[in-house]
């Protein structure tokens, strides 16, 4: 009697790669989440899954600072190997998603932002945030959001008379842009080019600034040092969302940034819609701004220059003056097709074996380094708001409160030159003995013997961190390996 042969078994696995509308099966999105396929054969199977769960560790490691409520590892996946029709779709369920609204308050309070217009602050929004998340995720999901107006504050620019406008959305908006930012910067971060460094996730300042050291030593030392004339004010809306269309389709995502485009600004009395540029102070505005230049750092990298860009902030640097001078045509004429101005009296061509320059606050003199005036100035005003010789608190608790000051300034500014770190470290022991001699009756400012009534030991032993003294101990680790 002859037996049966058992049947194969079906095993289902989950596929799902969100990216386009359900109805098409085959489209961008691939197969739908959630949706599953079907193989009669087992053999080879636990290898295949083994190798996959592999792969898909190694995408999430690659993106690691992604919002993980938002982008699953099957999202990911797509990210890395491009979408069909190269457009993302059905990206607004992400937005309102409760999980993601969350993660942005959490980031909001985290920054320790000022009220917005309506007068409501983090702390007054977080006693009913559960009740105030699920009425903005309600809001959004049935388009009934609209963001608030914008007010308007102005901060003095360092070292000039002048004044810098900054916007400061309210915290509900403020917890919106950030949950849109977590569902489409990786969309954007996929395509920016390596040479910006502005605003993004796993770049810094001194990422830009070793880049500049680098080809200053490779004997690119004739630079281009430019500057973009009010870029956030001017940035053109119709150009900056074609920018944005090309890489995301969906309608009420790009709605949702159009709002924020035309949100209303309240200065004082005056309210009105700007009609071009995004608000320095609003979340998603760096997001924005690195977008509409991402055209511009393909562009001077496929002409063949080497460029350094933070933000609005750039420099190319050359081989020869020549070189410089066709890179700045170059940059010119981009500027002008993209409704954008370089400053004529802040851009110009430097030889930096004889000439200064100035990036990203540091001052690059003929192969040395130093603060630039205006950083320094900045901090130094600083320092005198902590040391006035009125200040009531005891030595030690001005001295912690110096350090936490000094230690973040030299672990940004720790290559300049170590005459700069000898020459603050002495002004900075000269206001401490004046708050000591004020305290002993005496007037004015610490001089002669006072030096030897409180020697530089004194600090030392008092817990004052000196930024000579950490410049010598990198130097000696750096001799050591």
């Amino acid at each position: 009697m002859s037996q049966k042969r058992p049947k194969s078994r079906r095993v289902e696995v989950r596929a799902g790669i969100v990216a386009m509308k359900r109805r098409n099966w085959r489209g961008a999105k691939d197969w739908q989440e959630g949706e599953c396929w079907k193989s009669t054969k087992m053999k080879g199977k636990p290898t295949e899954v083994k190798n996959k769960s592999k792969q898909v560790g190694e995408v999430r490691s690659r993106w690691g600072w992604t919002e993980s409520s938002v982008w699953t590892d099957s999202m990911l996946t797509a990210l890395e190997n491009g979408v069909k029709g190269g457009k993302w779709y059905s990206l607004i369920d992400k937005v309102w998603s409760e999980k993601n609204l969350m993660s942005g308050f959490k980031k909001v309070k985290s920054n320790r932002g000022a009220c917005g217009v309506d007068g409501q602050s983090i702390h007054e929004y977080e006693r009913r945030l559960d009740k105030e998340i699920a009425k903005l995720s309600g809001q959004i999901r049935t388009g009934s959001y609209f963001p608030q107006a914008i007010r308007r504050k102005w901060i003095p620019k360092v070292g000039t008379k002048e004044q810098r406008p900054l916007g400061i959305p309210t915290v509900r908006d403020r917890i919106v842009q950030t949950a849109l930012r977590n569902v489409i910067e990786p969309v954007f971060e996929r395509k920016f080019s390596s040479c910006s460094y502005g605003f993004r996730p796993g770049k810094s300042c001194k990422d830009a600034l070793r880049e500049v050291e680098r080809c200053l030593k490779s004997g690119n030392i004739w630079v281009v040092d430019a500057d973009i004339k009010s870029y956030f004010d001017n940035i053109p809306h119709d150009l900056l969302m074609k920018e944005i269309e090309k890489e995301i389709s969906d309608g009420r995502i790009l709605e949702l940034i159009r709002k924020y485009l035309k949100q209303e600004v309240m200065d004082g009395m005056k309210a009105w819609s700007p009609e071009e540029g995004t608000p320095q102070g609003a979340i998603i505005s760096p997001l924005l701004a690195n977008i509409y230049l991402n055209p511009f750092d393909h562009f001077i990298e496929e002409k063949g220059f080497r460029i350094v860009r933070y933000a609005d902030d750039f420099v190319i640097l050359c081989k020869s003056r020549e070189e410089a001078h066709e890179a700045l045509e170059t940059v010119s004429r981009w500027m002008s097709e993209a409704g954008l101005k370089l400053h004529p009296e802040k851009t110009r061509i430097v030889d930096a074996r004889n000439e200064r320059f100035e990036f990203l606050g540091y001052r690059f003199d003929k192969g040395r380094h130093f603060p630039r005036k205006k950083s320094l100035k900045k901090f130094k005003d600083k320092i005198r708001g902590k040391t006035k010789r009125t200040n009531g608190q005891s030595l030690k608790e001005i001295i912690a409160s110096l350090n936490s000051c000094l230690i973040g300034w030299f672990g940004y500014y720790k290559h300049c030159n170590k005459w700069v770190f000898k020459e603050i470290d002495g002004w900075i022991r000269m206001r401490l003995r004046s708050i000591l001699r004020k305290r002993q009756k005496r007037r004015g400012r610490a001089k002669g013997f006072d030096n030897q009534r409180w020697p530089n030991k004194f600090f030392e032993e008092n817990g004052l961190f000196s930024l000579y003294g950490a410049y010598l101990k990198i130097c000696q680790s750096r001799v050591m390996s």
